[in-house]
């Protein structure tokens, strides 16, 4: 069964929309987009390339597949580590809006999410990676479908725009596994699912 893994990039305070570009997701009225650009340095390549090595099928949502789509089958050069693997293996986007889906190898999840991507995890090899996705990310933590999660934490407060745990997330615990700093100062924390927290007073 393949572990199934978010990677997701946050603000100081959490915010994790748009963070590739101004253009990426301006829902909301959202004018700050593309803050963790000026991060991307050797050490944030290194890790992100690691991520996509693992990578055996990608479960996406609707906005984040939308955005992937539209400029990774452009990008052709074999030897880009997160393209090769973006356009070579499987995607599947969680949607119930979405009508059809061109880019080459996706399928698109409807239906009982929980069951379905239960089922996705048994049936791939390597790695069932999330990236983005913040509603997704939240149904699979609130049925404990996570199995490991990537947190990289730029050094930005934006006090604004959608956040990756927001009011009503389903309290849950998490085993830290492995981190590092990258030069340009990105916080990457690894987690791996320890099921609900444990409460306790001083």
């Amino acid at each position: 069964m393949a572990q199934l893994s978010i990677t997701s990039f946050v603000t100081l305070d959490g915010v994790m929309q748009a963070p590739g570009g101004p253009a990426e997701d301006p829902s909301g009225g959202f004018e700050l987009g593309g803050w963790s650009v000026p991060y991307g340095d050797d050490d944030f390549g290194r890790f992100i390339s690691e991520v996509f090595e693992r990578a055996g099928a990608f479960l996406l949502g609707r906005r984040t597949y939308e955005i992937f789509a539209g400029y990774w089958p452009k990008v052709t050069d074999p030897a880009d580590p997160v393209a090769s693997r973006l356009n070579s293996l499987p995607k599947y986007v969680v949607s119930t809006t979405l009508e059809k889906a061109d880019w080459e190898g996706t399928t698109i999840v409807r239906g009982d999410l929980a069951k379905e991507i239960a089922a996705l995890k048994e049936r791939t090899d390597g790695e069932l990676q999330v990236h983005g996705s913040g509603a997704l990310a939240h149904f699979l933590m609130a049925h404990d479908l996570i199995d490991t999660f990537n947190v990289l934490t730029f050094p930005v407060v934006l006090g604004t725009g959608r956040r990756l745990f927001a009011n009503g997330a389903v309290p849950t615990a998490f085993r830290h596994t492995g981190g590092r700093t990258t030069a340009a100062g990105v916080a990457i924390n690894t987690y791996e699912l320890a099921g609900r927290p444990e409460y306790g007073t001083y």
